[in-house]
């Protein structure tokens, strides 16, 4: 029997910077709790992280490992994404990310999973009620924490991972300007160690 898990949730921030941010397969493991240890490794890209794209999802699942990989299967840029699961535990798993424009800097964006678990040792061993609220509360804190991160900046630089994306958000609030200021401050305070460095 297939489990859905719909969420939405209104974020201020324009939809072409949203859609960019889902766009990243790596960017969901930002969107379930630390303890989880939630892994996505792009295997294939294809098209700019478009349909074809093929992605691994690995977690600890209510004590359980879990992995499985996902194919991008639909791709309508500041519209939709949807991928499927192509090899693993589930009989189905398939997430699908709605985007509606709201107005020029404000997106709904709604996330909806759709999985049916296996019989046997393994649908046994999870507990299908448990799995359902450890996922709504994954996606639904994910969503508020995309939000806080879109919102907070402005704008997300996709050119660096999100460790570092998350350094540059406490350095932002530690020297109170814009990400990009604080941008140009570290790389002058990374230079003036390096000319200490070099000169001692």
């Amino acid at each position: 029997m297939t489990t859905t898990i719909n969420k939405s949730l209104t974020i201020n921030s324009p939809v072409s910077e949203v859609f960019t941010y889902f766009a990243r397969p790596e960017h969901m493991a930002d969107q379930f709790p630390e303890n989880m240890g939630l892994n996505i490794i792009p295997i294939e890209v294809k098209n700019g992280f478009g349909v074809g794209t093929i992605f691994r999802i690995s977690g600890d699942f209510d004590g359980k490992k879990l992995e499985w990989d996902c194919e991008t299967i639909d791709y309508i840029p500041h519209r939709q994404i949807i991928a499927k699961m192509i090899e693993g535990p589930f009989k189905k798993w398939q997430i699908q990310v709605d985007f509606e424009e709201i107005d020029e800097k404000t997106t709904k964006t709604g996330i909806k999973v759709d999985y049916d678990m296996p019989m046997g040792p393994l649908g046994g061993f999870i507990d299908k009620v448990k799995l359902k609220k450890i996922a709504e509360r994954g996606i639904e804190n994910g969503l508020y924490r995309v939000k806080a991160l879109l919102e907070g900046t402005g704008s997300i630089p996709v050119y660096i991972t999100l460790d570092a994306y998350r350094k540059i958000l406490k350095e932002k609030e530690r020297l109170n300007c814009s990400v990009s200021d604080t941008i140009i401050q570290l790389f002058k305070t990374q230079e003036e160690n390096s000319i200490k460095a070099s000169s001692s």
